[in-house]
């Protein structure tokens, strides 16, 4: 049990449902910050810690010991808050799905040092846990299958691998895989990748990445015009099954 945030919810004057309402969160959800290495979301953790009259650390001291960059750490909680994940992926095996060889080559060409690439390349591999725990989200990915296509670092036994490994991940009962064939006419996906993320409390949140920056959307008429163009893309992809015999010949070609 996370003791420090048991003893200053108590001290503090507040309940798990007073606590949420401050929040605009369900109590269920806070409830569950006392399970040990349940880290709360960026986003509100100082709030929280100002709320209950304790540093951040105090409260979730596994935050500090983090290798995900800053600017990604809000998403990395919230992917550990779902109950489903809905991502389109452009131009990349998203990091959910990638071999540690396939995670090492997206860093190529960047300015970091070897270590640097170590911690992001496991901090990427240990978000990946969240597919094989108890109860882990329903995640469903739809590629361009370009991605298959491009060779990362030019590698063609890596790229034989990592398909391969989707090919495996698609036979998972909560990962559902799907591709939209190189042939499709224009389509709303080329205007970039997104993830749509459901939470415990039934509210969506949603994840956009660009050249410049990566953000956050939670507003409500822009998650909506998200889940609009995901129903449109996901009607250009192949079924699951066509998808799975798609990866293994790819994966073969490359091999």
């Amino acid at each position: 049990m996370n003791h420090a945030f048991v003893t200053a919810l108590a001290g503090s004057g507040h309940t798990a449902e007073t606590l949420a309402e401050r929040l605009g969160l369900h109590p269920k959800t806070v409830a569950r910050w006392a399970n040990p290495g349940h880290i709360r979301q960026s986003r509100h953790r100082a709030t929280v810690a100002n709320l209950l009259g304790l540093p951040m650390d105090a409260l979730w001291p596994d935050a500090g010991r983090r290798r995900e960059p800053v600017w990604f750490r809000p998403w990395v909680d919230i992917e550990r808050e779902a109950v489903a994940l809905r991502a389109f992926q452009l131009a990349w095996v998203p990091g959910l799905l990638q071999t540690e060889g396939y995670a090492r080559a997206t860093f190529l060409g960047q300015p970091l040092t070897a270590d640097e690439v170590t911690d992001l390349v496991a901090a990427r591999l240990d978000r990946q846990g969240i597919l094989n725990r108890q109860r882990g989200p329903l995640y469903v990915v739809v590629l361009d299958e370009q991605v298959l296509r491009r060779a990362a670092a030019g590698d063609r036994p890596l790229m034989a691998a990592q398909v391969a490994h989707l090919a495996a991940c698609a036979e998972l009962p909560n990962v559902q895989l799907h591709v939209v064939p190189a042939d499709t006419p224009t389509y709303p996906g080329l205007d970039g990748p997104f993830i749509i993320a459901e939470l415990r409390d039934g509210s969506r949140v949603a994840h956009v990445d660009s050249q410049a920056q990566a953000q956050i959307i939670e507003q409500p008429s822009e998650i909506a015009t998200l889940e609009r163009r995901w129903e449109r893309i996901r009607g250009e992809a192949l079924p699951r099954a066509r998808t799975l015999e798609l990866l293994r010949e790819v994966a073969a070609a490359w091999a």
